[in-house]
């Protein structure tokens, strides 16, 4: 069960945290894994892992903001069988804090970069007849989550991309699906704290361990692992729903 063997996937943002971690996974499970990260270097490690336990990976440099890059990049990849929009940045703020930079910023690469790398892929998966779509969303699509309102609005964008995309592509035999992870410790948010609570890392570290009911975050290999079966074709009657892997926030946080 679960196979993916000979399944070329595309993973954006695969050099570290969930990225990394389905990236690892798939190869593991057969699948010729692509990885797009901002830099050759951030993806290294992530390709040395794949290939010291035998599977098959590549990695390329490409700013998933930028559409001419990211259609060269699919391009030179070709027929896919599956992509993996995991690729994003956090920002802190409400509306009244949030610079137009920053909420700029934040679009660019957690909206715009979506929207490319779906512009990108699908021509790929006409090639392939068809194929799965993985969009990384958030719990902050579902719930009001302080000082994050650049983010939520991307992540709310994210969420009606993945059913726009099931839609108008059901009939091509493209499956479109996304998760919506509560807080998963990883590089990313460890480096999140410290930018943002310097001083006061530890603490900061517990209270948002804690916000989850489950009592911790999550682990970005238990990501994978619904990113593992929503590809696979035990999951081909799924497609337009978002899967919330949470420890419980959304619907026990009262």
């Amino acid at each position: 069960m679960f196979s993916l063997k000979n399944k070329k996937t595309v993973v954006t943002g695969g050099g570290s945290g969930i990225g990394r971690a389905i990236a690892t996974l798939f190869a593991k499970q057969g699948a010729e894994v692509h990885i797009i990260d901002l830099t050759i270097e951030s993806a290294q490690e992530t390709l040395d892992e794949i290939k010291k336990a035998g599977g098959n990976a590549f990695s390329y440099a490409c700013n998933v903001a930028d559409q001419k890059e990211v259609v060269a990049t699919f391009e030179k990849i070709g027929n896919i069988n599956i992509l993996i929009n995991n690729a994003g940045i956090a920002n802190v703020g409400k509306v009244d804090t949030t610079s137009e930079t920053d909420f700029d910023r934040v679009m660019d690469v957690n909206v715009k970069g979506v929207y490319n790398c779906l512009f990108a892929a699908i021509p790929q998966f006409r090639l392939s007849n068809g194929g799965v779509i993985i969009n990384m969303a958030s719990i902050a699509a579902w719930v009001g989550i302080p000082d994050r309102f650049a983010y939520s609005t991307a992540k709310g964008a994210v969420m009606a991309m993945t059913l726009s995309v099931a839609k108008d592509y059901i009939g091509e035999n493209i499956r479109c699906n996304s998760i919506s992870p509560a807080r998963v410790h990883t590089p990313f948010v460890d480096g999140f704290i410290s930018k943002n609570y310097a001083g006061k890392e530890a603490e900061m570290f517990e209270k948002l361990s804690q916000s989850q009911p489950i009592g911790r975050m999550g682990k970005p290999d238990e990501i994978a692992a619904l990113a593992l079966y929503l590809c696979s074709d035990e999951a081909g009657f799924i497609t337009g729903c978002d899967y919330p892997i949470d420890g419980g926030f959304i619907k026990l946080n009262n």
